[in-house]
C-alpha cells in the first residue's frame, strides 16, 4: 500500500503553541479594548494587567468587541508575595489552583513568578520590608527601583528553588519565563554580575525538565544560561517602531545563534494588536519578522482582536510553531500475526520550529472489533522545518486477531496532549487514516 496526502488546516489547535491567554485561561473573558490616549507610560497605564489574579474592576467586555485565538497556553505571571506571603511559608496551593485550572481547560502554563512590579499594590513581600529598604514607586512615575541590598536576590532566588522542587516535574507547569531583579522581573539594575549568576544558578539547577526562555533584551542571561542548559527567549515590544526599526536589530546579532532548534521564542506585543491596527503599523511587516525568528507562542494580552485581521491572524497561527503534513505513508499491503509491519512515513513540519516536548508516536491498527496501539521510537523533536522520513517497524503480536484493520497515525493523547495532523487524511479522533492492511 502507497498512499500520498495533501495538506489540511488541523482540526483544532495544538498544543505549547500559538496565541497565549494572558492571566487569564481558554474561553474567558478578554479585557475590554483599551485605546491608547495621553496619559501614563507611552499614552496608557497597563498596570491592572500586569499580574494574577486580575485585579477588581478591570473591565472585561472584549468578546464583545472582538474576538482571540483559542490558546493552549496560559502565560500567567504572579507575584512574588502571592507565593511567599511569609518568609518561607510558600503558597503552594496558589499555583497548584493555576495548573487546575489551565489543565480543566486543555492548557499548558507558561509561568513568571515577578519579585515586584512598579506599582505600591504590587509591590515586594511585606515580610521584605521589615529586613531591607524597599524603594517606592516615585509620584507621578511609572518605575520603581528593586531593593540593593544583597539579601534581596539571595531571597527571591529562594522562593525560585522552593517553585522548582514543587513543580519542575508537573507537566501542566511546561515553562518557566526567566525572571530577574528588576520590577516585572526584568532587567538587572546594579546587581552584580555574580550575584546574577547565582540567581541563574537557580533556575538552571532546580527546573531540568522545565523549558526556560529567558529575556531577548538581556544576551548575558542567554548565553549564560544556554552554556549550561537548553533555553529559549521571548521578545517584548513587539510592533512598536522603536522596537522594529532600533531594539530588535541591535540585539538580534547578539542572541546565540540556533536557540530555538531546542526551546522555543515568544514574543510579546507593544499595546495590543487592536492598537496596531488603530496606529496603522504594517502588521504584515511584524508577522513576518515573528516567523523570521521561529515564533511558537505570542502574547498581546488577551485584549480583542479587530475582526477585520481574522483572515490575517489565522494565517499567522497556521504558520507559527510546528505544523505536521503526513505527505505519504507506504506500507506491505498485508502481514502476518508474529512477524513485523514496516511502515515508512514521509512527514513535513510546515511551521517555523519544532515540537520541543517530546510526545510519543503511535501506530494503531482498528477495526470494529478490535485495535491495538504501538509505541514507536520515533523522536518527533527532530521534525525541526522541511520534510522527514521514518522508517518504523511494529511487531505483531501472535495472538493478534486476523481480519481487515485501518492503519492509523497519533501523536501524544493517553496521559499527554495529542497533536493533530495538519494533512487531509480522515481522522479517527486524534489519529489520521492512512489506509487498510490485512493481518493474517
Amino acid at each position: 500500500m502507497k498512499k500520498t496526502f495533501g495538506y489540511k488546516r488541523e482540526s483544532k489547535r495544538n498544543p505549547y503553541i500559538g496565541f497565549m491567554t494572558f492571566n487569564h485561561f481558554d474561553g474567558e473573558a478578554l479585557y475590554s479594548d483599551c485605546i491608547v490616549g495621553t496619559q501614563g507610560l507611552a499614552g496608557c497605564e497597563t498596570e491592572p494587567y500586569e499580574c494574577y489574579p486580575v485585579p477588581d474592576g478591570v473591565e472585561e467586555k472584549g468578546r464583545e468587541q472582538g474576538f482571540h485565538p483559542d490558546g493552549k497556553v496560559a502565560y500567567i505571571r504572579s507575584l512574588w508575595k502571592e507565593f511567599e506571603p511569609k518568609q518561607g511559608e510558600y503558597n503552594y496551593a496558589f499555583i497548584e489552583d493555576i495548573l487546575n485550572k489551565a489543565k480543566a481547560k486543555g492548557q499548558t502554563v507558561m509561568f513568571r513568578l515577578m519579585p515586584h512590579s512598579t506599582c505600591e499594590r504590587d509591590d515586594v513581600p511585606d515580610w521584605l520590608k521589615e529586613l531591607m529598604p524597599c524603594p517606592a514607586r516615585p509620584e507621578g512615575m511609572r518605575v520603581k527601583d528593586s531593593p540593593t541590598d544583597p539579601r534581596y536576590l539571595e531571597l527571591f532566588g529562594k522562593a525560585v528553588e522552593k517553585l522548582g522542587e514543587r513543580f519542575d516535574k508537573d507537566e501542566t507547569f511546561d515553562c518557566l519565563d526567566v525572571s530577574l531583579g528588576g520590577a516585572w522581573g526584568e532587567g538587572s539594575q546594579d546587581f552584580s554580575k555574580e550575584d546574577m549568576e547565582k540567581l541563574m544558578d537557580v533556575y538552571v539547577r532546580v527546573f531540568p525538565n522545565t523549558k526556560l526562555v529567558g529575556q531577548f533584551v538581556n544576551s548575558h542571561l542567554l548565553h549564560y544560561i544556554s552554556a549550561k542548559r537548553n533555553l529559549g527567549w521571548r521578545a517584548d515590544g513587539l510592533g512598536s517602531p522603536k522596537h522594529m526599526d532600533v531594539l530588535y536589530p541591535a540585539g538580534f546579532p547578539l542572541v546565540p545563534k540556533d536557540l530555538w532548534k531546542k526551546s522555543p521564542v515568544s514574543f510579546e506585543s507593544y499595546w495590543w494588536v487592536s492598537e496596531w491596527y488603530r496606529k496603522n503599523w504594517d502588521i504584515d511587516r511584524i508577522i513576518n519578522l515573528t516567523l523570521e525568528h521561529h515564533m511558537s507562542t505570542f502574547n498581546t494580552k488577551s485584549f480583542p482582536i479587530p475582526y477585520e485581521l481574522k483572515d490575517k491572524v489565522d494565517a499567522w497561527v497556521d504558520k507559527m510553531g510546528y505544523h505536521f503534513v503526513i505527505n505519504e505513508v507506504e506500507t506491505q499491503n498485508s502481514v502476518n500475526s508474529g512477524e513485523k509491519l514496516s511502515v515508512r512515513l514521509a512527514v513535513e513540519n510546515v511551521g517555523v520550529a519544532p515540537i520541543y516536548n517530546r510526545l510519543p508516536l503511535y501506530i494503531r491498527l482498528k477495526n470494529t472489533s478490535n485495535e491495538e496501539t504501538f509505541e514507536t521510537d520515533v523522536d518527533i523533536r527532530n521534525w525541526i522545518e522541511g520534510k522527514y522520513e521514518e522508517n518504523i517497524e511494529i511487531s505483531i503480536p501472535e495472538e493478534f486477531a486476523k481480519g481487515e484493520y485501518e492503519l492509523q497515525v497519533g501523536i501524544g493523547g493517553k496521559d499527554a496532549p495529542s497533536v493533530v495532523f495538519a494533512t487531509d487524511a480522515c481522522q479517527d479522533g486524534d489519529f489520521a487514516v492512512l489506509g487498510t492492511i490485512q493481518v493474517k
